[in-house]
């Protein structure tokens, strides 16, 4: 992270108080940052109130559905662009709710920034979800695209609203595309977030956990990673090789379900208990299987890699919660 780049520029962040956005608002806060934080902060999301405690960022209280976005966007250097429905589930029950926020919300977005900072790069999240069931492993950006589920779909709608933004108008654009994140700040209170959270919340309560499948092989990517990641997306995307590009985004080696489960155990001193089962019958269509990234196209252009391996992240995340646990449930 360059902090000089950062001082007293004006951010705007979305989804500012869930698990990515309020971990970038620290990070940026801290390197002096002029930091706005947008969060509908929607009982199904990602976000918590406690998220943002000491970061000193505003932090306004609205949807991008209906807010006013122009006072908020006006004069932004960036735009870290985090908010989204992210649960498979509901996206598959309620698609139209779903193609409300992942796609024309974004729309919404993109005309008032237009108006308010046209100038501002963008970062924006998007996910692995697109590439659906892998054809090979790892999965590189010229996969093909094959969404498995609704909510898939209107991620990748709300991606290339974006993408267009760069080739069209020329904004400094950069998408990447997360896999499995964790840490710090994650929702952990059931699994609509991600299967590590609820994995967190019974090993921290001394509960057995639920592992489906089991040989499905996932790679991990820690949350100081991923921030170090936008970070370094936004400061280099009026880069040719950085601007208007898709990256995918991956962390740890591959490692399948049950070895995690074991790590997971392990990294909390050999304390907790799991048992397998299959998939349930309204989850089996819409799995993907094995996956993990292939991103060196990022870390070529870049210069990005992560830094925390599996365990000391898995460590980490285990010791942050066992002090805020009720914070979190």
């Amino acid at each position: 992270m360059n902090i000089a780049w950062w001082k007293n520029k004006r951010v705007f962040v979305t989804g500012g108080a869930g698990f990515l956005g309020s971990n970038l608002c620290h990070t940026l806060a801290r390197a002096g940052a002029r930091v706005t934080a947008l969060d509908a902060m929607s009982e199904e999301g990602g976000a918590n109130p406690r998220n943002l405690d000491g970061a000193g960022v505003l932090l306004v209280r609205g949807d991008l559905r209906d807010t006013e976005l122009l006072s908020l966007a006006q004069g932004s250097d960036v735009l870290f662009n985090m908010a989204a429905q992210t649960s498979h589930m509901g996206g598959q029950k309620d698609p139209v709710a779903d193609i409300g926020i992942n796609a024309v919300a974004q729309v919404r977005l993109i005309q008032a920034m237009r108006d308010a900072a046209p100038q501002a790069r963008v970062v924006h999240a998007s996910t692995r979800q697109f590439y659906g069931r892998p054809i090979a492993l790892p999965v590189n950006e010229l996969h093909p695209v094959n969404p498995p589920d609704a909510n898939g779909v209107s991620k990748w709608a709300g991606e290339q609203y974006w993408l267009l933004e760069s080739r069209v108008l020329g904004r400094p654009v950069v998408s990447l595309r997360l896999t499995n994140c964790y840490g710090p700040r994650l929702r952990i209170r059931d699994a609509k977030q991600t299967f590590l959270g609820i994995w967190i919340r019974r090993v921290l309560e001394g509960e057995p956990f639920e592992v489906w499948g089991g040989a499905q092989l996932r790679d991990l990517s820690y949350v100081d990673d991923v921030t170090e990641a936008f970070i370094t997306a936004a400061e280099q995307a009026d880069q040719p090789s950085v601007k208007g590009q898709v990256f995918n985004l991956g962390g740890s080696p591959p490692i399948s379900l049950l070895d995690l489960a074991e790590r997971l155990i392990a990294a909390n001193g050999g304390e907790g208990s799991f048992a397998t089962r299959e998939f349930p019958a309204d989850r089996a269509p819409i799995d993907i299987g094995s996956y993990h990234a292939d991103d060196n196209a990022f870390r070529n252009a870049t210069g990005w890699a992560p830094a925390t391996s599996l365990n000391e992240g898995l460590r980490l995340s285990l010791a942050w919660y066992r002090e805020r646990l009720n914070d979190y449930l």
